[in-house]
């Protein structure tokens, strides 16, 4: 079975930290963009962050540069986003997708997304 599983997420304080992983299961994620979007409530998804899992380049929305970082484990095919400086507009559900393309990708086509997971930032 094809699939993305996600881990991490939860409640965390304004200024603290998370992360999430990302692990592909029954494919490879060489070759393919893989990252997260994520979607609060009354608002649209957008495209968090991703990694080229081929080359290692990097694409991250404005809002979150400086305070997150996408990483692979090619071994364990497996991504990661460590959040840090947490705010409460980064409170969202994030998912975790990824498509050969990254045009796809940046477009919110993805072929591949896992089930989404909840991340509060809240005093």
């Amino acid at each position: 079975q094809l699939q993305l599983v996600e881990s991490g997420g939860g409640l965390v304080q304004p200024g603290g930290s998370l992360r999430l992983s990302c692990a592909a299961s029954g494919f490879t994620l060489d070759n393919y963009a893989i990252g997260w979007f994520r979607q609060a409530p009354g608002k649209e998804r957008e495209g968090v962050s991703c990694i080229s899992h081929s080359d290692g380049n990097t694409y991250y929305i404005d809002s979150v540069k400086g305070r997150f970082t996408i990483s692979r484990d090619n071994a364990k095919n497996t991504v990661y986003l460590e959040m840090n400086s947490l705010k409460p507009e980064d409170t969202a559900v994030y998912y975790c997708t990824a498509d050969p393309s990254f045009h796809n990708w940046i477009t919110g086509k993805g072929n591949y997304w896992s089930q989404g997971t909840q991340v509060t930032v809240s005093s």
